[in-house]
């Protein structure tokens, strides 16, 4: 096993224990640092305390060769910050040579979202008589009610849901938990799905689960399963445009914003660590402060 093996498994060992990491943040920082070992084992390094700026020169012309996109250019260097980050603090290097790397510039794309004409659209294709048809329903009411991320939604349990007090309690990023409220409709859509359709769906498996969404057969519906659902209530309501399960968390937060919600408030509900993750929301709603300019400044208009 190799010095780059071992200070690998550390990291991660630091990542999942230490820092509560995601799978998925996991996944990506254990990618990142074995491009980089491939480049040293190409360019002969094989002692991690060769490697010096000069060498994260090289590294970054290879990255930049490849073409790769400004925000994976970003990404890889994060995660070799934070990987010699680990290392200083270990005492297996004295230094961090990526320390003063600056990011390269991120264009931050402004999110789409959906007009209400399109979600109205969208909220009428469901067989509200049918077992798939009201839990597809509670899936769409849900992710706009409260701008829940897929991997969120799929990891419901019945107990999570408060009637009593309309919220749900959501399990999102490194496991920090929050709670959300739900109006009137995502209401009757849950009440009706957990009375009839997911009682119905229950008796195909003997699968005696908590997990709210379930498949034709009875078991868990996994992440793919509800970017399906969804891809199909698109198809129904003959929307021309794309439509994903995160475009709908872009629009609850565009249309919370536009009514006038507290941008901290969104930041809480949306599980936001930093504000600026949220305020890029904010870049979407110019038109509509056009408009309440131009009907509440005196002088706006003749």
């Amino acid at each position: 096993m190799s010095h780059f093996t071992v200070y690998h498994k550390d990291f991660i060992e630091y990542l999942q224990i230490e820092k509560n990491a995601s799978p998925y943040t996991v996944k990506y920082y254990s990618y990142d640092l074995e491009t980089f070992f491939l480049f040293l084992q190409q360019e002969d390094i094989r002692e991690i305390t060769e490697i010096d700026q000069r060498i994260v020169r090289v590294y970054l012309t290879k990255l930049y060769d490849q073409q790769l996109s400004r925000k994976s250019v970003s990404r890889k260097i994060s995660s070799l910050r934070s990987f010699f980050r680990f290392l200083e603090r270990e005492s297996y290097v004295s230094s961090n040579p990526f320390l003063n790397v600056s990011l390269p510039k991120a264009q931050k794309p402004i999110p789409g979202f959906l007009y209400m004409e399109e979600l109205e659209k969208l909220f009428e294709v469901n067989d509200l008589s049918t077992p798939l048809g009201q839990r597809d329903q509670v899936i769409l009411e849900l992710l706009y009610a409260t701008g829940i991320r897929v991997s969120e939604c799929q990891k419901l349990t019945i107990k999570d849901i408060d009637f009593s007090i309309g919220t749900i309690l959501v399990t999102g990023k490194g496991n920090k938990e929050r709670y959300i409220p739900f109006g009137s409709f995502a209401e009757k859509a849950i009440d009706t799905y957990l009375q009839d359709g997911r009682q119905k769906l229950l008796t195909k498996s003997n699968n005696d689960t908590e997990y709210i969404f379930l498949n034709a057969r009875g078991n868990p519906l996994t992440d793919r399963g509800i970017r399906l659902v969804l891809k199909k209530m698109v198809e129904k309501a003959a929307l021309t445009v794309h439509v994903h399960p995160h475009k709908l968390r872009h629009t609850f937060a565009t249309h919370m914003l536009n009514e006038g919600a507290d941008l901290r408030a969104v930041q809480e509900l949306l599980g936001h660590e930093n504000l600026s993750s949220t305020q890029v929301y904010t870049h979407v709603t110019k038109d509509h402060l056009r408009n309440i300019y131009l009907n509440s400044h005196p002088r706006a208009r003749n």
